[in-house]
């Protein structure tokens, strides 16, 4: 019995973002950040306004999560929960892009189009992930997809599903939820000859309502903790990023055609021979169709956009893989064996890498095993501490004790948050090697070539309590 494309992607969902899941361990040092904030905000009763260490944080705006929030409160706070929501809505990724490819085109460009986002290494990595990407890529979607069918259709209640839409975009990582859609829609209206589109009523409309949904958290934010929100949540982690790089080495020119390349593995290089040979001819022309027009612009716009940011992260560009996706299913349209194979070899590979390759991976850079080896030395009277390593966070979510950053008073003066600064990020709390209490057992997690500079700093006798992965374990007795 020939199985229909939608239990097709049932299935190659089910297998490739659910199964095994809950084998991956919450990683540094970005994963950690969110589940740890989560925790926090269950802890204290307070849903509203993120925090971590006990402190408010303004990384992110509040909708991813909720997400956490919402597993953790339903499925207990383990690591599957954690990774729930990345799943699913990687899982109705694939659908939507289904149906639109389906709508825009036919049922077979849409099939194809959801197998190559589907089975792509940066989506199935992404859709495990427990950062707030998947979430934004639906919400930018959704917004376009929306977008369109109220500008061809002339339908008002889609410009409103698009604006509301748009402002879980802003709820879940800023201005670049509403801004990124936007640019894309006025150069696609500019490539049209249509400018005259955004004086339709209901987009006015519509963008009041955004406004309205957005204000319903930013304002009793900023309400509640007045210009330190402004300062850290637009100044640091929006214009920031975009204007100072955050990891200069990563600023190349070339670093988002390898995210491409790698991102859609193993699509991208199964048609790379053809596109070589389109550029070989000059086979180029510019389209007049509006489908293509709209797809071309929306993926470009997000290369371009954050090509031009200081700041270059892997998943910045993820939100062009819809349309990419679509566009290449043309090529693959017309080779279904090849596409029969790629399909079924990336989701068996994805699957066997989970288990082989990325559950000991997140292990290594997870303080889980850790957590569990220093319980017994976890008591109330014991600090626990880091030194010359970078900071767990991981290791006080899994552990719920607190552990504190190690450092010299001008060591935490360099490292202490400031303003328009990255420093703005070092939240987590830091005791003074000055000030180091003499009276009390302390535990310290360093690195393996950080015993001699411990002893250094803190005379004692240091006791080796066992290792984990690239962490060391000392134990100094009370004086």
């Amino acid at each position: 019995m020939k199985l229909k494309p939608s239990w097709i992607l049932c299935i190659l969902c089910l297998v490739s973002f659910f199964v095994g899941t809950g084998l991956l361990a919450v990683t540094d040092p970005v994963e950690s950040n969110y589940v740890l904030t989560a925790k926090e905000m269950i802890a204290s009763g307070d849903y509203f306004s993120p925090r971590i260490y006990g402190h408010y944080w303004y990384d992110k705006p509040i909708l991813f999560y909720w997400e956490l929030v919402l597993a953790f409160q339903v499925m207990g706070i383990n690591d599957f929960a954690a990774r729930f929501f990345p799943a699913l809505f990687a899982s109705i990724g694939v659908f939507v892009t289904y149906f639109f490819g389906r709508r825009l085109y036919n049922q077979k460009i849409g099939f194809i189009a959801a197998l190559i986002l589907g089975t792509s290494l940066e989506y199935w990595y992404l859709g495990h992930a427990i950062i707030t990407d998947m979430t934004l890529f639906l919400t930018v979607a959704g917004t376009l997809i929306c977008y369109y069918f109220g500008y061809t259709e002339q339908r008002s209640r889609f410009y409103y599903a698009a604006f509301a839409i748009a402002a879980l975009g802003v709820l879940t990582k800023g201005p670049i939820g509403f801004l990124l859609p936007g640019l894309i829609i006025l150069l696609f209206l500019i490539w049209q000859r249509d400018l005259k589109a955004l004086l339709n009523w209901h987009m006015l409309g519509g963008f009041l309502l955004m406004m309205v949904v957005c204000s319903a958290w930013y304002l009793p934010m900023y309400l509640m903790h007045g210009q330190d929100f402004i300062d850290t949540f637009f100044g640091v982690h929006n214009g920031l990023r975009a204007t100072v790089s955050e990891h200069p080495r990563d600023d190349v020119w070339f670093y988002y055609l390898l995210i491409f390349l790698a991102g859609f593995f193993p699509w991208s290089f199964a048609g790379l021979p053809a596109f070589i040979r389109n550029v070989y001819k000059r086979n180029f022309h510019l389209t007049t169709d509006p489908r293509e027009r709209f797809l071309i612009i929306w993926a470009l716009t997000v290369f371009v956009c954050f090509q031009s940011f200081a700041t270059k992260y892997v998943t910045y560009t993820f939100p062009y893989m819809m349309p990419l996706a679509i566009l290449m299913a043309g090529y693959f349209v017309k080779r279904p064996r090849l596409t029969k194979w790629l399909a079924i070899g990336g989701a068996a590979l994805y699957t066997i890498l989970l288990f082989t390759l990325a559950a000991p991976l997140c292990q290594d850079r997870s303080g889980k095993a850790a957590a569990t080896q220093l319980a017994p030395y976890m008591q109330d009277s014991t600090e626990v501490f880091t030194f010359q390593m970078p900071y767990s966070t991981s290791l006080v979510y899994y552990s719920g004790h607190e552990v504190k950053r190690l450092e010299s008073q001008a060591g935490i003066d360099a490292a202490r948050p400031h303003k328009m600064a990255w420093t703005a990020t070092n939240v987590m709390p830091f005791q003074a090697i000055e000030d180091l209490p003499t009276d009390q057992p302390i535990v310290v997690v360093t690195t393996d070539k950080g015993l001699d500079a411990l002893q250094e700093a803190i005379p004692g006798s240091w006791e080796s309590i066992g290792s984990c992965g690239d962490m060391y374990f000392y134990r100094r007795a009370a004086k």
